[in-house]
């Protein structure tokens, strides 16, 4: 696993060299001129106001997305079990630890017989189940191949998380291409009870970033692209089984620790 302190750049580097270019249009023009912090304060500011920089959740999810994957599961069509097997699920998954090891929910490989997973790069690998946390809703998959340059993603702390904090959510929803989300967290220490079966869910961080089937299993990221929970589920009063503002994951110290990796 990763662990670094975050920086937070306040100029993009095409916002610097924008700065850098207009301080040398001002040396060659005015070359005795000795250069003062007025002067380097202007060019910055010039630079920031023509500009895009990116925004705060783009670069937590630039930082995240090499280490989140597909995951698929593959079994016998229950409808008709003579026929070849074919995809029953798909959910998410992230990287953890160096070797490819990734924390994804329980719910979406419980009951396949074949499972794989797609890397950021388009790496397809076969993954088995290590370990599972049934109370939480969690398992640890390996895949059999990863690619060359994998970094698994850093982990950060739930315990500096409070209602209103920025984070992004990654994942699959239905199917669709890797998605980026944005939101708050609105809530802690939330309980979920789902309408099946399943133990009832404790301990959650609630979240308003839009979250869908196929997201299950993926990583809760604060602004520094740090993974804070694993999405897990989502509430809706209907039947729909669609987002409505209400989703939870667990914390990371739970997922990590849960599966005997702890996050610090």
């Amino acid at each position: 696993m990763r662990y670094k302190n975050t920086v937070h750049w306040l100029v993009s580097a095409a916002g610097l060299a924008i700065a850098l270019g207009l301080l040398a249009m001002f040396l060659r023009t005015e070359p005795n001129r000795p250069l003062s912090q007025k002067d380097l304060d202007s060019a910055v500011a010039r630079s920031l106001q023509d500009s895009d920089l990116p925004s705060r959740a783009a670069m937590a999810a630039e930082k995240i997305i090499p280490s989140v994957v597909l995951v698929r599961g593959f079994g016998p069509d229950p409808k008709n079990p003579k026929e070849p097997e074919k995809q029953l699920g798909a959910g998410t998954g992230v990287v953890i630890i160096e070797d490819g090891s990734l924390l994804t929910n329980l719910h979406v490989v419980q009951g396949m017989r074949r499972l794989q997973v797609v890397f950021a790069d388009g790496t397809e690998s076969a993954a088995t189940v290590l370990a599972v946390l049934p109370g939480q809703d969690l398992a640890l998959l390996r895949p059999q191949t990863i690619p060359d340059d994998l970094e698994p993603a850093v982990l950060g702390s739930s315990a500096r998380v409070t209602p209103g904090t920025e984070v992004v959510a990654i994942g699959f929803p239905f199917g669709l291409a890797l998605s980026v989300s944005a939101g708050v967290v609105s809530g802690l220490n939330r309980e979920f009870r789902s309408r099946d079966d399943r133990p009832i869910l404790t301990g959650l961080i609630q979240f308003d970033a839009a979250a869908n089937p196929g997201n299950s299993g993926g990583p809760l990221v604060n602004m520094a692209g740090e993974v804070i929970g694993i999405v897990t589920a989502i509430l809706n009063p209907t039947n729909a089984g669609t987002f409505v503002g209400i989703g939870f994951a667990v914390t990371i110290e739970t997922a990590a620790g849960g599966v005997g990796i702890p996050p610090f």
